[in-house]
């Protein structure tokens, strides 16, 4: 007891000293001077000074000195004498679990770069008083007691379970589809271009077996479908436009080819037909038989065999589309796998947090 009225007269002897200038007082005063293991107390350090002065508070972080922790700090400020004089104030909100007496030093304040101390204080912490004389009424430490888990604690982990599921059922279906994608570069095959001897013989052909073709009033039909496949097959086989000549044109353009067909009759089939066509002839059917069988020999004579032994060619084709389908693919099972790998780690530190 003898101590602490020391530590309280010694305080009250540094109150009394204020400050090394006139124009700074700083104070430092604790609510209480003694308490039990793990109460707070509250001490207030007070600094007021000129205004226009640079001040530098105290810092502390988490203990004023060891053994007394700092639990919250509030700094504040505000002005006298209508601004003439600046108040800083700290409060500081302590706690002990070290039962001592304790000496907090002066705290140190800086003005204008020149140290400025506060009075110390004492604090005694006590431990609680045992009872020695019902020592029967002091219990044990209990067992530990089991608890049910209730909804709101597992919660969280089912809705993530539920999450894992749903992006595993996700990321499976797009590797599927990955995986069935349609190939990128595909070989095509190309067939090609039929005769151009075999497609003029072929309606040449339509038109012999035509019964209706052969019937009086039916001669412009006949020779317009008999010519305009021999014309079809000069433009397809020799390169010219036939089909938007007339006859002296045609007949201009084959004797400049070199050809093993019989030109006088391909040029009696066209004049007759345009005599059918525009002077309204009608022809005996024995002469449409007989320029029939010219023009199938025309063309039996002229074909191009080489155009028989033409053979499919191959070509790669690219799919454009697939390219960009993978692209988004491969993407997407990167970032599924990352949700994946995350909602993983988050469920199991919560079941380890929830059964640990």
């Amino acid at each position: 007891m003898k101590r602490i009225i020391y530590f309280i007269s010694l305080v009250f002897a540094f109150a009394v000293l204020g400050a090394k200038a006139q124009n700074v007082v700083l104070n430092a005063e604790i609510d209480t001077f003694q308490m039990l293991i793990g109460e707070q107390a509250t001490i207030r350090l007070e600094l007021s000074v000129d205004s226009g002065f640079r001040v530098r508070m105290p810092q502390h972080e988490k203990e004023i000195i060891p053994g007394i922790e700092l639990l919250e700090k509030k700094s504040s400020t505000s002005t006298l004498n209508g601004g003439l004089r600046n108040v800083y104030t700290d409060e500081y909100l302590i706690t002990s679990f070290d039962s001592t007496l304790y000496t907090i030093p002066p705290f140190e304040v800086f003005v204008n770069d020149s140290l400025y101390l506060s009075n110390p204080l004492a604090l005694a912490v006590y431990t609680v008083p045992i009872d020695t004389a019902n020592l029967q009424n002091i219990c044990g430490p209990k067992g530990v007691r089991e608890v049910e888990l209730t909804w709101e604690e597992y919660r969280d982990s089912v809705h993530l379970g539920y999450l894992l599921i749903f992006f595993l059922v996700v990321l499976a279906w797009v590797i599927i589809r990955l995986v069935k994608n349609k190939p990128i570069i595909r070989i095509v095959k190309i067939k090609p271009k039929e005769p151009s001897h075999v497609v003029a013989l072929g309606k040449i052909d339509e038109i012999k077996n035509d019964a209706t073709l052969r019937l009086d009033g039916k001669s412009k039909e006949f020779y317009t479908k008999l010519t305009d496949t021999l014309r079809t097959y000069m433009h397809d086989r020799y390169g010219f436009n036939a089909t938007e000549m007339t006859t002296g044109e045609i007949m201009e353009c084959l004797r400049k080819i070199e050809t093993d067909g019989n030109l006088e009759e391909v040029k009696e089939i066209l004049e007759v037909a345009d005599l059918v066509k525009f002077a309204k002839m009608t022809p005996p059917a024995n002469e449409n038989d007989r320029n029939m069988a010219n023009a199938i020999e025309y063309v039996n004579v002229t074909k191009n065999v080489g155009e028989e032994n033409l053979q499919p060619t191959e070509r790669r084709v690219v799919n454009k589309r697939s390219v960009v389908e993978k692209r988004i693919l491969i993407v997407s099972v990167i970032a599924i796998v990352v949700i994946v790998v995350a909602v993983a780690a988050l469920l199991t530190s919560d079941l380890y947090n929830l059964f640990s």
